[in-house]
């Protein structure tokens, strides 16, 4: 499933945080990184994963996690209150 839109993904990924503590607390400080420290980590990530089999919607979601607007509209909903 291809993900057409930042809005519809970042809904997505919210959906998903908000039904698991430890992943929302994951995305919150991932998201907080500054922009090219959570793009390298994001990169590692994904290097480690390109040998594993893993759902196309994972490597979406790293190439959307590494995009400034969309890592601030997360870092923000999942930001402690």
């Amino acid at each position: 499933m291809l993900i057409q839109t930042d809005d519809a993904l970042v809904g997505l990924i919210l959906q998903v945080a908000a039904r698991d503590a430890s992943i929302a607390r994951v995305l919150r400080d991932i998201c907080a990184l500054e922009p090219r420290v959570r793009r390298s980590a994001l990169g590692l990530v994904g290097v480690h994963a390109a040998g594993r089999r893993v759902a196309p919607d994972f490597a979406e979601c790293l190439g959307a996690l590494g995009r400034d607007e969309v890592a601030r509209r997360i870092a923000e909903a999942l930001a402690p209150r």
